[in-house]
């Protein structure tokens, strides 16, 4: 790869020139800035960004930290991001904290390292109830999950109505014997919980069951599992996030439950396969692409302007009704 000292000789300058037509500064002759510019491009030269960004105390690169990209949620949040933030000239730099604090702290410092212009981060619950413990200075805004405590911009869903609407569905349905299975490591699932309950205790009804769970699809399908050869079964069950309810999906089809006349399904997030599945499934949708879109256009006005108040932008998630939660003869 060629070095400015490269450059500098095939355009018969300096590197101080060389840099300084890089860096668009004035006090270039024209003549010189045209032999600088045509060596860039005949040697294919690109300028080492990081060591730049060192120098400056800034970079083009954007830090995105996520639990997990695999859920179809943070898959396109993070596609939103990007498009926005190639919009803009910047690139991302990713990170997945598998809902990890250690893991979370390392990626944390290593965007610190490399001097990430702005960060776009979905904390873990640890770092959401001890927010100013991280002592972030880079420009932040969170997604998905409440901070408790600090400034910061936020973009985020109503949960609790989410939750209330959808568990309203199910009852207004007839079913009555609701299992709710929640994500134990962020705020999120605690949020959905209180949706659930409230929706339940305004018609005098209780949780069959509430589980906690690590947010992937083995998790769903290992509680579902055991879920249904309790008695009584669950008459419905709500999963709150894509790969708790594909598990618990995979769980009632081979127990052989027919949905939704044994039993009725709901969960959150509309990905490729839920309106494709037989039956398809109710859910509510949340604005994902918008949330990354929301959030990446509050880092570039934080960053065009520090001193804006901060925001917090609340989005509502859309309640999709499908075959999967009809309501049952005779109800």
């Amino acid at each position: 790869m060629p070095s400015i000292k490269d450059v500098a000789r095939a355009a018969g300058v300096s590197t101080a020139t060389v840099s300084r037509v890089l860096a668009d500064k004035p006090y270039v002759s024209p003549e010189m800035r045209r032999r600088v510019l045509e060596a860039v491009e005949r040697l294919g030269y690109r300028p080492n960004l990081v060591a730049r960004g060192l120098r400056a105390q800034q970079t083009n690169t954007i830090g995105l930290l996520v639990s997990d990209i695999r859920n179809p949620y943070f898959t396109d949040v993070s596609r939103a991001v990007e498009d926005l933030a190639y919009e803009h000239g910047f690139t991302l730099f990713l990170g997945n904290t598998d809902e990890n604090p250690q893991k979370e702290a390392l990626y944390l410092q290593s965007m610190r390292d490399h001097n990430v212009a702005g960060l776009i981060f979905s904390p873990t619950r640890h770092a959401s109830e001890h927010f100013t413990k991280l002592n972030l200075t880079i420009p932040t805004v969170v997604i998905d999950r409440a901070v408790r405590e600090g400034d910061v911009d936020m973009v985020l869903i109503d949960n609790i109505e989410a939750a209330y609407r959808l568990t309203n569905h199910l009852l207004e349905q007839g079913y009555t014997r609701l299992v709710g299975l929640f994500g134990e490591t962020s705020v999120t699932g605690r949020e959905r919980q209180r949706g659930f309950e409230k929706a339940l205790r305004e018609h005098n009804l209780a949780p069959l069951q509430m589980r906690f769970l690590p947010p992937y699809i083995q998790a769903g399908y290992e509680a579902t599992r055991a879920l249904l050869q309790a008695q009584p079964p669950p008459d419905a069950i709500l999963a709150t996030n894509s790969l708790l309810l594909a598990g618990a999906l995979k769980a009632i089809r081979e127990a052989g439950f027919p949905i939704p006349e044994a039993i009725g399904l709901a969960g959150f997030d509309e990905t490729t396969w839920t309106p494709l599945v037989d039956p398809p499934l109710t859910v509510i949708a949340q604005p994902t692409y918008e949330i990354g879109r929301m959030a990446m256009r509050m880092l570039l006005e934080r960053l065009e302007n520090p001193d804006l108040p901060y925001r917090q932008v609340i989005l509502k998630g859309q309640l999709l009704v499908r075959r999967s939660t009809q309501r049952r003869p005779g109800v």
